[in-house]
């Protein structure tokens, strides 16, 4: 059984997001699972993985996605690894609903 993406945690969600940087342009791909098939999202952007430069353009991204303030988003786990666990701050912040918004972007 896989587990899902994004869970709850105290006020705010964590999303797993699978990053792929040095892409031809910034954008959410929809959803992934690795082999144990724990699922993620994927994303890619411009960015190179120098200094943290892949990491602050997904944060940006995801804000612009949600249209969220770039400040309630940050990569709190994987900084050097592929799949990355990003905070999305926000008290009520339905699981669900976030998926539902990253998803549709990627469309």
């Amino acid at each position: 059984m896989s587990e899902g993406p994004i869970t709850r945690c105290d006020n705010a969600c964590l999303v797993r997001v699978r990053l792929q940087p040095g892409a031809s342009r910034d954008r959410i791909d929809g959803m992934g699972a690795n082999a144990d098939g724990v699922e993620h999202i994927k994303a890619r952007v411009r960015a190179i993985p120098e200094k943290g430069k892949a990491n602050a353009a997904l944060e940006k991204l995801i804000a612009k996605t949600l249209r969220r303030p770039k400040s309630s988003i940050c990569v709190i786990k994987g900084g050097t690894d592929r799949v990355k666990t990003v905070r999305i701050e926000g008290p009520g912040e339905e699981p669900q609903r976030l998926l539902a918004a990253l998803l549709e972007a990627s469309k």
